[in-house]
């Protein structure tokens, strides 16, 4: 039953073997640094081994998880509370609601009128059809958008609304977009990744975020592979997507003597800003002047402004808040930061208790905190992402962007309504940056669309 394997023959077995792993580790190796040129053999290749590579997280992930789909929230924590629940505003405010639609099984984007919570208009773009105009070279920067960025996975993140109905957004690294009223294609810019926040300046312009791929800073600092270093930068764009202004976060910390910040840690670290929020300066104070940027940086819990005129950092700060999103001008020298208080533990990401709504007073150099008790009550701890604005009156909205919620507090503290992303089925998707339009700008702006709308309506 049993033959005699000869002694060489088990050697080469071993000898082969012992090869095998040492090409398998390579490859890997190449992957886990950001990959590489296309190579006909070893790119086909990799894709093979990442996927052998990741098979015991996967069953161990399945095992002690449930098998959620797209966008749907980590857990679902509220119960069977479902949409708008609580009283709605006395006065003129709209919500622009970007989540995934659960039901639908795409993102859609919902003008919302919040003294009646009756949704004014909805656009619902065909997300594939856009994409199947971009060039998806294999090997290149587009290869796989279809796969992680179709109409069942894409989030559309912060829109713009402008008055004629159309809306500015992008995915998460994926090209820009601008759409009309009807969800109909505008235009879209594939030059670079855009990811995270989009906030329109007293211009009417607006400040995005991008990744630049190549990278824009010397090679000698992140290797030569293309994809080992996430090369942030901030960049204003007109409506029609001109470029007005364009620069890398890492250039701007070498240049003014930051360097430190990138490269100082023990192992070099591919990912060490995470560009998350540009906030416009509208107007010239004691603090800031029209023109410059508050910029977010998650990866090194520090919030910046930045004067592009100058290309000068003219204050930053840090030590107060942890991995935060958004930061907003309150009046002429106070600014509020969404503060995730999320850190990282051996065991992962963690909030610290409860996300936190940071205000930071430039007269006083004192930091505060708004509603922190009612942060607190209602349990909001988005591990990422996550929005807050504070209003004139001191009213607070919040989105936990983890959890698919929604929350607006009066400015005694009090809940005045929240929002559940819920599905037919039950289950809880992901928000995608919504925002309160709350400013006379802002309700002029509506106004003028639905009264577009309504006209065009009526002549149907």
């Amino acid at each position: 039953m049993f033959k005699k394997i000869e002694i060489w023959v088990l050697y080469l077995v071993l000898v082969f073997v012992f090869i095998s792993y040492i090409i398998f580790g390579a490859i890997l190796r190449r992957e886990l640094k950001g990959g590489g040129p296309y190579i006909p053999v070893i790119t086909p290749l990799s894709k093979v081994v990442v996927f052998l590579s990741e098979i015991p997280h996967n069953l161990k992930y399945m095992k002690s998880h449930d098998v959620r789909t797209p966008n749907q929230t980590r857990e679902n924590r509220f119960g069977s509370l479902s949409g708008f629940i609580g009283d709605a505003n006395e006065k003129e405010k709209y919500l622009l609601l970007s989540r995934y639609d659960g039901d639908l099984k795409e993102g859609v984007v919902e003008l919302v009128d919040l003294k009646s919570f009756d949704v004014l208009h909805t656009w619902n773009p065909d997300i594939n059809s856009f994409f199947e105009k971009v060039d998806k070279v294999e090997g290149g920067v587009w290869e796989h958008l279809m796969r992680d960025n179709n109409n069942d996975r894409f989030r559309i993140f912060h829109p713009i609304l402008f008055e004629d109905g159309s809306l500015l957004f992008q995915g998460n690294n994926t090209p820009l977009i601008k759409i009309d009223k009807n969800s109909e294609l505008e235009w879209m810019k594939d030059d670079e990744f855009y990811h995270h926040s989009n906030e329109e300046d007293i211009d009417g312009n607006v400040w995005v975020c991008v990744r630049y791929y190549p990278y824009k800073i010397d090679e000698k600092y992140v290797g030569d592979e293309l994809n080992t270093y996430s090369d942030d930068g901030i960049r204003r764009i007109s409506s029609n997507g001109e470029i007005l202004f364009d620069k890398s976060v890492s250039e701007i910390f070498i240049e003014n003597d930051m360097e430190y910040l990138l490269f100082s840690t023990t192992g070099f670290k591919k990912d060490p800003i995470h560009l998350n929020d540009i906030q416009p300066v509208e107007k010239d104070t004691k603090y800031w002047k029209k023109g410059d940027v508050f910029l977010s940086f998650r990866h090194q819990s520090m919030v910046m402004l930045y004067r592009p005129k100058t290309n000068e950092i003219i204050w930053k700060g840090i030590g107060k808040f942890y991995h935060q999103h958004d930061v907003d001008i309150l009046d002429d020298s106070r600014i509020s930061i969404f503060n995730n208080n999320s850190k990282n533990t051996f065991s992962g990401d963690i909030v610290d208790g409860n996300n936190r709504v940071v205000i930071y007073d430039f007269e006083t150099e004192k930091y505060s905190y708004h509603l922190e008790k009612s942060l607190k009550k209602e349990d909001v701890r988005t591990i990422t992402e996550g929005r807050s604005q504070i209003l004139p009156n001191g009213d607070l909205f919040i989105e936990e962007t983890n959890y698919g919620r929604l929350l607006y507090f009066n400015s005694d503290g009090s809940l005045r309504w929240t929002h559940v992303n819920r599905s037919k089925k039950g289950n809880v998707y992901l928000v995608q940056w919504s925002r309160i339009l709350y400013e006379n700008e802002d309700i002029e702006k509506v106004n003028r669309f639905l009264k577009i709308k309504n006209e065009i309506t009526y002549n149907e």
